[in-house]
């Protein structure tokens, strides 16, 4: 699994790649909940769900956060998963991981 190292910001950082590693694994983790079903131009079935499932809606969204973490390519189980909204309607999401690499933890927002 070869990744290019996103930055502070979420931009690619040129020359720098995660390569095999947990961290790789949990680029992608974040990478994934972060693209929105419909946002990718070449699949639109593919992304999170936030505004047709989850978002305002009154569902289940830790079931679907945690769908997609576990249909993350080198993601073999969630160790550990919580989720919390804030006064402000803010999610963010602390799952830790065991993946093809190791362990890791993977956060959103991040």
């Amino acid at each position: 699994m070869l990744y290019r190292q996103l930055d502070a910001n979420g931009d690619y950082q040129i020359g720098q790649f995660l390569q095999n590693t947990p961290a790789a694994v949990a680029q992608a983790v974040q990478t994934r909940l972060k693209l929105c079903r419909a946002e990718w131009f070449l699949d639109v079935t593919d992304g999170t769900p936030w505004l047709q499932e989850i978002l305002g809606r009154n569902t289940n969204y830790d079931l679907e956060i945690q769908k997609r973490i576990l249909d993350t390519p080198g993601v073999t189980e969630i160790v550990s998963y919580s989720s919390n909204v804030d006064s402000a309607r803010a999610l963010s999401v602390t799952a830790t991981i065991n993946t093809i690499y190791g362990q890791t933890t993977v956060q959103l927002p991040q």
